[in-house]
């Protein structure tokens, strides 16, 4: 996959939107900007002030004692733009007004008999003296008023309007054109039924016609003095400091600002591409599990990204530790509103860093239940078994409770609470339950199902049953068809499931006279019986004993399952079965063995068994002289230990 396509897969949202909107204007407004600039580090020096004709930059000017290069280039820049003035209004004037240089210790510009600048030791630049700079300023003064003079001429002003004409009419055809494109790119979208919103391409066309219009009219300006002035204004307004540092005697405006944002949003673009490209190609490929994926890739971001950041400052000629003060001013009267977004951050390091959860685990926090997507900066998202994404805050997972069944190790025990009818053989119950979850595919047989009996309830036998199984995810599915099969058995065995029973007991004084009165009236009525010593027999006078309950006898419980070693040893040798070959380790070498943790992950998937049953089943081939290691020097266990059969040694 293309890192362009990783980066633009999902769909188009505001912030992007604004994000390249924004990296546009930096463009527009740093383009416009550069020929107005004499450095290339951003920042506005006080120290120097431009020399400006007509809105085009001629040179910067220094301080001179108590004036500042502000007010020098100010008087100046005023003394120019009142003598062109001038001379354009008398257009009988003969002849170009020229700049005159006056030597002396400082050297002199002088326009019409009027002081236009002093060249001082400061404005002299390396290798020249501050006559050469003198006649150097002199030149370029002398051509930018007679270029003034020329496009103020009716003739230069006809051919401009020309100009500026056909640069109207080639923008409307071009807008046009990228207008025809954008629709028949869109009509075959609907023939071929693909989807129609693509909002970087519509965005793309957008863009390229607000570019051909900004063009026009910038080369427009650029042809009138007047508009090219006012274009200067308007940039340099940009341009003027809003951020100012003292300590440095340096201000940074809305330009500068934007170069550092627009630069810091290139270095984002490269750097999530370039973690996109770690994620996706490169730790895969080393055998990285998907939660340390992750971890080390927004690591990685953000190392990259910080250490980019003071590169670019740096380079810019930025003082980062100006900006760590104005920074921590800054934050001390913010910090209070972004408590929350600084948590959840602070929050994000933590669990990359000590990883409670990952990417891929299955977890509860709170009510929610659902697998890992993702651990960002400030949040996390959780998918639910409803396909529903949830984002949940970082700090959450550091303030409550999580279950983590995907934490170590995913085997998991199920309770299952099952009732049945008082009255029911508790052993045909226990028979019952274990028969119908044993022989469920997802079921572990090692460790074997369990019943447990928990107690007598109000109107039932409250039974438990307890399972393993390898997949928190299907839980409540595996749920669900356990419960279908314990019914279907407990019908089988005809074993009742009870419902609620209640006792209603009456109490009426009027009631009860009644009945004593019915059971009065039916005893006068009754026959006398007929007794043929005519002496009722008296009741004995010990009562008699009923016999002895029965003693009661014990349940049987369900024996473990016995594992068959020769057919499970024969599994181990077969087609299906261990990787058993020759090995070497370092300048010896094993023949016919195989590793240790490869049989253990072989045991819990053959025999549905969990790790630590596999262990016991290893172990217990060690104890039958099935197995043993290649040096005899370790139990059975689940490393990169080497182990052999000792049929294997007989035969060679």
């Amino acid at each position: 996959m293309p890192i362009s396509e990783m980066l633009y897969r999902r769909p188009f949202r505001p912030v992007q939107g604004f994000l390249i909107l924004l990296f546009s204007l930096t463009l527009f407004l740093t383009g416009f900007s550069l020929p107005s600039r004499a450095e290339i580090t951003i920042g506005r020096s006080f120290d120097t002030a431009p020399i400006v004709l007509d809105g085009k930059v001629l040179f910067q000017v220094s301080k001179l004692r108590e004036f500042s290069a502000k007010d020098r280039a100010k008087q100046a820049n005023d003394s120019l733009a009142q003598a062109i003035r001038d001379f354009a209004a008398a257009q009988d004037s003969p002849g170009v007004p020229t700049v005159k240089v006056t030597p002396g210790a400082l050297p002199t510009l002088r326009l019409a008999d009027r002081h236009l600048l002093t060249v001082t030791d400061r404005d002299v630049m390396l290798g020249q003296d501050a006559m050469e700079q003198a006649v150097g300023w002199q030149r370029t003064i002398n051509r930018a008023i007679a270029t003034g003079l020329k496009e103020r001429t009716p003739s230069y002003r006809r051919q401009a309007i020309l100009k500026s004409g056909l640069g109207v009419l080639l923008a409307i055809l071009l807008h046009c054109g990228i207008q025809w494109i954008r629709l028949r790119w869109r009509r075959q979208q609907l023939r071929t039924m693909q989807d129609t919103k693509r909002p970087l391409a519509l965005l793309g066309l957008t863009s390229l016609q607000l570019l051909v219009w900004v063009g026009v009219g910038y080369y427009i300006c650029e042809l009138f003095p007047q508009f090219r002035t006012l274009l200067y204004l308007v940039l340099r307004s940009f341009d003027e400091p809003i951020l100012i540092l003292k300590e440095q005697e340096q201000g940074y405006g809305i330009v500068d600002l934007l170069i550092v944002v627009g630069l810091i949003l290139g270095l984002w673009v490269i750097v999530r591409g370039l973690t996109l490209l770690l994620k996706s190609r490169i730790l895969p490929l080393l055998g990285v599990n998907r939660g340390l994926q992750d971890a080390i890739a927004i690591l990685t971001q953000y190392v990259l990204t910080g250490l980019g950041v003071v590169v670019i400052l740096q380079v810019l000629g930025v003082d980062i530790g100006a900006l760590l003060i104005v920074g921590s001013a800054l934050g001390l009267g913010i910090g209070f509103g972004l408590q929350n977004i600084v948590s959840n951050f602070i929050s994000g390091i933590i669990l990359l860093l000590d990883r409670p959860i990952e990417a891929g685990d299955f977890i509860k926090v709170g009510e929610l239940v659902g697998s890992v997507e993702k651990i960002g900066t400030r949040s996390t998202e959780l998918r639910t078994h409803d396909e529903v994404t949830i984002i949940v805050p970082n700090s959450h997972f550091l303030e409550k409770e999580v279950v983590n069944w995907s934490h170590s190790s995913p085997v998991s025990r199920l309770h299952l609470p099952v009732d049945v009818a008082y009255g029911c053989d508790v052993d045909r119950v226990q028979t019952a339950l274990i028969e119908s979850v044993s022989h469920h595919p997802e079921v572990l047989a090692h460790p074997q199902p369990q019943v447990q009996f928990l107690g007598f309830g109000e109107s039932a036998l409250n039974f438990e049953v307890l399972v393993w199984f390898r997949e928190p995810r299907q839980q409540y599915r595996l749920k669900s068809d356990l419960y279908f099969r314990i019914e279907a058995m407990l019908r089988q065995y005809q074993i009742e499931i009870p419902f609620p029973q209640r006792d209603l007991h009456v109490r009426s004084p009027h009631l009860e006279q009644l009945i004593d009165l019915l059971v009065q009236q039916r005893t006068e009525n009754a026959p006398h019986l007929y007794y043929p010593d005519s002496v009722r027999s008296q009741p004995p006078s010990q009562p008699i004993l009923a016999s002895p309950p029965p003693s009661p006898q014990p349940i049987s419980r369900p024996s473990a399952p016995q594992i068959n070693l020769p057919e499970l040893v024969a599994q181990m040798k077969g087609e299906q079965g261990l990787d058993i070959q020759d090995r070497r380790h370092r300048l010896n070498i094993y023949p016919q063995c195989f590793v240790g943790s490869e049989a253990v992950i072989w045991l819990m998937r053959t025999q549905r068994a969990t790790r630590k049953e596999a262990l016991r089943i290893g172990r217990l081939l060690m104890r039958k002289r099935i197995i043993h290691h290649v040096l005899d020097e370790h139990p059975f266990d689940d490393a990169y230990l080497f182990y052999r059969f000792y049929a294997d040694e007989q035969q060679e």
